[in-house]
């Protein structure tokens, strides 16, 4: 005798599978919703930290020879003491922005290979212009550097 199980008509209908894709890509919609709200809600907070100010304070150490850089910690700019005066040049390449770093006669940049002598010029491309030399003023025992303002080359503080 065999006996067969005849469902009931209690027992739920099997989901058809039409019926199940859609309930998937509305779940995966819904999910998709929630990671995007989540993304606008960190929105009005700044990803970015202020930057420094252009103008700084650096005192020159009593060691610095006369025609040597001294670049100051976290500042992209070079400060010179000569016969004739302080002034600063400014040690991002013209070429493309890179920092320029110390050399045995000047300046050269890591990136493409530009070379500046110490005055800022130009030795070797592909920078097309000079390093700006930037405006020097005197503060008590200190030095303030402007980066925001360009002077013409050979502009000492005396």
């Amino acid at each position: 005798m065999t006996t067969t199980s005849k469902s009931s008509r209690l027992d739920p209908e099997p989901m058809p599978r039409r019926d199940f894709l859609g309930l998937a890509a509305m779940w995966a919609m819904g999910a998709s919703a929630a990671f995007a709200l989540l993304g606008i809600l960190r929105l009005p907070r700044a990803a970015v930290l202020p930057a420094p100010s252009k103008k700084f304070k650096v005192a020159l150490p009593e060691s610095l020879a006369d025609g040597e850089p001294f670049v100051p910690p976290g500042r992209s700019v070079a400060l010179f003491k000569d016969k004739d005066g302080v002034y600063a040049v400014s040690t991002i390449c013209t070429h493309l922005g890179c920092i320029v770093k110390q050399s045995a006669d000047g300046f050269a940049c890591p990136c493409h290979g530009s070379e500046f002598h110490k005055d800022g010029t130009v030795k070797k491309g592909p920078a097309p212009t000079a390093l700006p030399w930037l405006a020097v003023t005197k503060d008590g025992g200190s030095f303030v550097v402007d980066e925001s303002k360009v002077v013409d080359p050979g502009t000492r503080l005396t």
